[in-house]
């Protein structure tokens, strides 16, 4: 693959850092084209001096995405948001969003394209998340066929915003909850391994190479349901908790108003996905297509919750009476 110009939409965040610093590496320009760049700047150290330049960017914004693809040989478009406020709605983002960077990539001429969907990403959806995450794809198939959409299951990394919310839950609170009793599946996979993907599926369509035209659903190598992936990060972090189901009426009514923070720990959209499965469907393509083999979530996971134990990261290699 030779590397070239390429726009970046949404690359400042968990998995589009990663991103920027493979393409880095193989000698790629990189515009990160983001709402605002100057919280970008931090990515400019990944590469050479001028090799990753943020610029401002809303998937919102026609003009701005003409400008962010002009002149560019690829595109990737990773922007996507947990909870709707304000201007910011799912349909806006990522259906709206994604047909606008589609059509600009396919008016300025750019084959490869490569969509970061997720898992869950169905027009017969209960989560408007999840609707408009099939209208994205659906928009980026009208304008870019040969576009590659990669589809991941709930991704983890130090940056991540799963087990670390979890993590910092369990350090205050005795009671951890387990939404629909904790039985919805999982099948975590580490952002390394997502990275490695998204630039794999930028080499296509050609024969022979993944990518052009083609969906794939990423995945680790186990599948978890809700509860184990608690116990799990309990016993990285050496605390014990009362794992407490809770139906999901009941946290839809807790998420009411949760929705009115900055942050919402929780949403009602984001019970009406717990109620499927997140995995990779049977027969799907994956993280082998690419000759990826995927990180075990057991071997990664302390290497960045160690930090939530009690007495922190280091207390242990203390002498004792310290």
């Amino acid at each position: 693959m030779a590397a070239g110009t390429i726009t970046i939409f949404g690359g400042s965040g968990f998995i589009g850092r990663y991103v920027v610093a493979r393409l880095a590496d193989s000698g790629w320009t990189i515009r990160v084209a983001v709402r605002r760049p100057e919280r970008a700047k931090f990515l400019k150290p990944l590469g050479n001096v001028g090799q990753v330049v943020p610029i401002a960017c809303s998937v919102r914004d026609q003009a701005s995405v003409e400008a962010a693809v002009a002149g560019s040989d690829a595109a990737i478009n990773l922007v996507g948001i947990l909870f709707q406020q304000g201007r910011q709605r799912f349909d806006a983002v990522q259906a709206e969003g994604a047909e606008r960077v589609a059509a600009a990539a396919a008016a300025a001429g750019i084959g490869r394209f490569v969509q970061v969907s997720a898992i869950g990403a169905d027009e017969k959806s209960p989560s408007a998340y999840g609707r408009s995450k099939a209208a994205g794809e659906a928009a980026v198939r009208r304008h870019l066929p040969g576009a590659a959409i990669v589809r991941p299951s709930i991704v983890f990394g130090p940056e991540d915003d799963f087990f670390n919310r979890f993590a910092a839950m369990a350090r205050l609170s005795p009671v951890l909850p387990l939404i629909g009793g904790g039985k919805t599946r999982f099948q975590p996979v580490y952002v390394g391994d997502v990275a490695d993907a998204v630039v794999a599926a930028l080499d296509g369509p050609r024969e022979g190479a993944p990518g052009g035209g083609r969906t794939f659903e990423l995945g680790g190598p186990k599948v978890h349901s809700f509860k184990e992936l608690m116990e799990l990060m309990l016993r990285i972090v050496r605390r014990k908790r009362l794992l407490l189901p809770l139906p999901f009426g009941l946290a839809s009514l807790m998420a009411l108003p949760a929705e009115l923070l900055p942050v919402p720990p929780l949403t009602r959209d984001q019970v009406e996905l717990l109620k499927r499965d997140n995995v990779v469907s049977p027969g799907a393509e994956g993280l082998e297509a690419f000759g990826i083999h995927p990180h075990s979530l057991e071997v990664i996971l302390p290497t960045y919750l160690d930090r939530y134990r009690p007495g922190g990261r280091f207390m242990e290699h203390l002498p004792h009476g310290m």
